[in-house]
């Protein structure tokens, strides 16, 4: 039974997720249809991307990921189907796909806009329709022609400084209020960012409620949290704010 995930930034309040389910009901009535979540900031696109990169890979072999995150609707923009390690997805050529389109071999076919589509709501017209056909069984190739140079967004990637340290910045702020930042810790370290000074943690158990708290979450990034808080309001800090990681070593050097 064909899998058809949906991510979008709609919500759920106007009917227009349910609009791209019905039509998805409509041509492909086998499909399972899980929804990831419909409250992406609107317009998000690098959330939206981000979101992406946590889960497409975790469903199976097979299943189609349908993704609109869209402020280009109705533009010159291409709306792209990709093939990527035994995947399908759908969405606009603003970024949104990348962590698939980074995947070496995947494929990508730009979707014709049918003559009857909105220029508002290329979900329900053009990417519905095409995650259908998808879902079961048409080949990639039969829904549109190659594609070759589409939008890719990459994560900054963090910078090693002279002192040792390594100097990076807050991609993404999670519904709770979590910075989560393009470092990594594998041996630990102690994380500086707006005045603070915070030495990496296991768990959020690990400080007391209303704490700060710096952590390696489960993305394997490092995220600056508050337990039962909300950082980013706590620190008035959020996407591409600063960040510091001094290892150990460079810790005692400091």
């Amino acid at each position: 039974m064909p899998l058809v995930t949906l991510l979008t930034d709609f919500g759920t309040a106007d009917g227009y997720v349910g609009e791209m389910k019905g039509v998805l009901a409509t041509a492909a009535p086998l499909a399972t249809l899980v929804d990831i979540a419909h409250d992406v900031m609107p317009q998000d696109v690098d959330g939206a991307r981000l979101a992406v990169a946590r889960y497409w890979r975790r469903f199976p072999a097979g299943t189609v990921h349908l993704v609109v995150v869209d402020p280009g609707v109705g533009s010159a923009r291409a709306a792209l189907a990709v093939e990527s390690d035994s995947r399908f997805l759908l969405g606009p050529d603003n970024g949104v796909l990348s962590p698939a389109l980074l995947v070496p071999g995947a494929r990508v076919v730009a979707l014709p806009t049918p003559a009857h589509a909105s220029a508002t709501f290329h979900g329900r017209d053009v990417f519905a329709p095409a995650a259908a056909r998808l879902a079961l069984g048409d080949a990639l190739d039969a829904l549109g022609a190659p594609f070759s140079d589409p939008v890719i967004r990459r994560t900054p990637e963090p910078v090693r400084r002279a002192d040792g340290a390594v100097q990076g910045q807050v991609i993404t702020v999670d519904r709770f209020g979590t910075l989560v930042t393009n470092l990594l810790a594998p041996r630990g370290g102690t994380v500086e960012i707006a005045g603070h000074a915070l030495t990496l943690a296991r768990a959020y158990a690990d400080v007391e409620e209303g704490e700060l708290i710096a952590l390696v979450g489960s993305s394997g990034l490092v995220e600056i949290a508050v337990r039962g808080g909300n950082a980013a309001e706590m620190m008035r800090a959020g996407r591409g704010a600063p960040v510091t990681l001094r290892s150990p070593s460079t810790s005692l050097l400091a």
